[in-house]
């Protein structure tokens, strides 16, 4: 369980979710990280967000889902992170997050928080043939460097879809425990 912060308040996450089919499952993680006494709020890549539910995952987390930058002047919807996962992960925002490309909010929000300090798990999920390619392993490589922490996930057959059954959402909440320790 996640201790309160030295406000009392419970630590915030941010759960990054990228564009892919199982992406409308975010609620399972979202709903251990709450068991674990985080607040949860949601930033889509623009390509991830027509992929979730955008009124149960508003409704569960009590924030908006974030995709794009804010205006000049306009308020933070969201409290800053204590903490990241991004999940899914595919293989187009981690290979642009290794080679620092910030075109989105969700890699903006990514490429600073090596800078800030904040942990940061990433549960990849793609396929075979893209988990060959030598770019992906160069990146995984580079955000590992980043001491970003990755899960486990045995990448599916491609064109075969699924893979879903062996996702294991929570990993990244057990990924970010123990670099997050007790708080004061």
């Amino acid at each position: 369980m996640t201790e309160p912060t030295a406000t009392g308040e419970k630590p915030f996450l941010y759960v990054v979710v990228c564009a892919c089919g199982i992406a409308a499952d975010v609620g399972k993680l979202i709903t251990a990280a709450q068991g674990r006494n985080w607040d949860v709020g949601v930033v889509a890549t623009p390509q991830g967000l027509a992929f979730l539910d955008v009124q149960a995952v508003q409704e569960q987390t009590g924030y908006p889902i974030r995709s794009a930058w804010r205006t000049p002047g306009e308020a933070r919807p969201l409290p800053p992170a204590d903490a990241i996962a991004v999940a899914p992960a595919t293989f187009n925002t981690i290979n642009k997050w290794a080679a620092g490309i910030s075109d989105t909010l969700a890699l903006g929000i990514l490429c600073e928080a090596y800078g800030i300090g904040i942990p940061v798990a990433v549960l990849p999920y793609l396929n075979a043939a893209q988990a060959a390619h030598p770019a992906y392993r160069r990146s995984l490589a580079g955000l590992r460097e980043m001491d970003v922490l990755i899960g486990t996930y045995e990448p599916h057959r491609p064109k075969a879809g699924g893979g879903a059954e062996h996702f294991r959402w929570e990993e990244a909440l057990d990924l970010l425990a123990p670099r997050l320790g007790p708080r004061p």
